[in-house]
C-alpha cells in the first residue's frame, strides 16, 4: 500500500447528504460523539478507508483475528428532515503532515462523490471545565457557522489553531467547493470525555433535526466523573506529600557561620 485508498463496500443514493467527521483526538470528544451517533440512528456501514499514514500496526479481536487500522463511512437516511447524514470515524489519525493532506483530502474527495455540500468535523477543544462543556465553532461559511451559533454553539477565539484532520479539511474544503464547520467540546483532554461529545452532539441535533437518544451518554458521564475524581484525589495527596517533604527538608537544614 502507497497511498490512502477507499474500498467501498455497497453503492447508495442518498439525498443532500451531510458529513460527519470524527476521529480520536483531545479527549476523543469526535470519535465518541460519531460512533454513539452511528450505533443510535443505526447508520450503515458502506465503504473503509486505508492509509499507509496510520500507525504500523494491526488489531487483534478476541478470536486472534487481525485487521488493519482503517476509517470506516457509515450511512443513515433521515426520512424527517432535509438531509441524510454520513458519518465517518476510525481508529486513529494519520501520524505525517502529509498523511494528514491526504487522508483529509481523500475524504474530501468521497463525500464529493456523494454530492455532499456540507461538512461538519469534530474534535476537543482544551479547557479546564467545571460545567458543562460549551462548544466552540469556526466555519468556511458565515451562514453554516451562523446555523450553530444559533444552536447554542460559541464563535471560536480568533487565533486558535485546529490541528488534525478536523481543521485541515475545513481548509481543503474550499478546493471541492463544499462547506464546512468544526464544532468542538471543551475537555480536559487526557480522558474520554463523553459529556464534551454530548454537548457536540446537542448542537448537531438542532442544526440538522435527527433525532438521537443522547441519554445513553450520562452512564459514561458518570463514570468518566467519577474517574476524574479519583485522579484529583490522587494529585491532592501527592501536592501534600511533596509538601511535607519539602518541609521536613527545610527543618534538617543547618547553617554554619
Amino acid at each position: 500500500m502507497k497511498e490512502t485508498f477507499i474500498k467501498e463496500l455497497a453503492k447508495v443514493e442518498l439525498n443532500n447528504p451531510v458529513l460527519i467527521e470524527g476521529l480520536p483526538g483531545l479527549g476523543l470528544v469526535g470519535r465518541i460523539a460519531t460512533r454513539y451517533l452511528i450505533k443510535q440512528l443505526k447508520a450503515e456501514r458502506f465503504a473503509f478507508l486505508y492509509s499507509p499514514h496510520f500507525p504500523y500496526h494491526v488489531l487483534v479481536n478476541k478470536k486472534g483475528d487481525v485487521r488493519l487500522l482503517h476509517g470506516t463511512f457509515h450511512f443513515w437516511r433521515n426520512t424527517n428532515g432535509e438531509n441524510d447524514i454520513m458519518l465517518f470515524t476510525g481508529d486513529a489519525q494519520a501520524q505525517t503532515i502529509e498523511g494528514q493532506y491526504e487522508v483529509s483530502d481523500c475524504i474530501l474527495n468521497f463525500a464529493k462523490k456523494y454530492n455532499v455540500k456540507t461538512v461538519v468535523t469534530i474534535g476537543g477543544y482544551r479547557m479546564e471545565v467545571e460545567d458543562k462543556p460549551k462548544v466552540v465553532a469556526a466555519a468556511t461559511s458565515s451562514e453554516l457557522l451562523n446555523k450553530a451559533l444559533q444552536a447554542k454553539a460559541q464563535l471560536s477565539p480568533m487565533g486558535s489553531p485546529i490541528v488534525g484532520t478536523a481543521g485541515l479539511i475545513l481548509g481543503l474544503a474550499h478546493f471541492q467547493k463544499i462547506d464546512a464547520l468544526c464544532l468542538l467540546g471543551e475537555t480536559r483532554g487526557y480522558l474520554p470525555d463523553p459529556e464534551a461529545a454530548k454537548s457536540v452532539l446537542e448542537v448537531l441535533q438542532a442544526m440538522f433535526g435527527f433525532d438521537a437518544n443522547l441519554a445513553g451518554l450520562n452512564e459514561e458521564i458518570a463514570k468518566a466523573e467519577k474517574v476524574v475524581k479519583r485522579l484529583q484525589k490522587i494529585e491532592e495527596k501527592r501536592t501534600l506529600e511533596t509538601e511535607e517533604t519539602r518541609k521536613r527538608e527545610d527543618r534538617g537544614i543547618t547553617y554554619i557561620s
